[in-house]
């Protein structure tokens, strides 16, 4: 399976806007883009980044989409292929199928700090759904699902450090959590309103109509 393999802060320099790859990380002085916020190559030069055209920022949109979720381009483009063949507006559609992946709803729960720790948590087997292991991480939930742990991942110091901290975590309104069990629960699907994201769905919908 193809994955991004490089420093994770270098997809926010990149793309001019931080887009909290790493977590509680990105809150402090040790992150890279609040320390030098220009693209990678510019060797301090300038702080100035080149305008862009149109299609250059429609360009950066997507790009902002797919690091934010850890996605590929080929993945990508197939999630936008299905936004276009499901009823409604392509870009909530688009939205609304990324949210729905395994990985971020781990991510949304507060069992990780950072949708590549829960991609990590999925693939290495600790995250049930429905009662099932379930390790592919693009998996697609849908309404009433239940997201939990596995037996043996709940005696993990991880586990034990989580259930501690879970208290301060913010759910957002179509998810639900037991907080003692730490069960997590789908109750209905996101809306485009649910959604907070750093990236105009818009604009992405107009770099692959062209």
């Amino acid at each position: 399976m193809g994955r991004y393999t490089q420093a994770n802060c270098r997809l926010c320099r990149r793309v001019g806007d931080k887009l909290m790859l790493k977590g509680d990380r990105c809150f402090t002085s040790k992150c890279a883009f609040e320390r030098r916020d220009v693209p990678p190559g510019y060797k301090g030069v300038t702080k100035r980044r080149p305008k862009k055209s149109d299609r250059g920022l429609q360009l950066q949109e997507k790009q902002k989409a797919r690091y934010t979720y850890g996605l590929l381009e080929r993945q990508f483009r197939k999630f936008f292929a299905e936004a276009e063949r499901l009823p409604g507006i392509t870009g909530e559609n688009l939205l609304i199928l990324l949210e729905r992946r395994l990985d971020n709803v781990v991510f949304r729960l507060g069992f990780a700090g950072s949708r590549p720790q829960a991609r990590q948590l999925v693939r290495h087997g600790h995250i049930l759904l429905n009662g099932r292991k379930t390790d592919i991480p693009s998996c697609l939930v849908k309404s009433g699902d239940a997201i939990s742990w596995r037996e043996g991942s709940t005696k993990s110091e991880y586990y034990k450090i989580l259930a501690q901290e879970i208290e301060g975590r913010t759910i957002l309104g179509w998810l639900t959590l037991d907080k003692q069990k730490l069960v997590g629960q789908i109750v209905n699907l996101p809306t485009a309103e649910h959604i907070e994201v750093k990236f105009n769905e818009k604009a992405i919908v107009e770099y692959y109509s062209r």
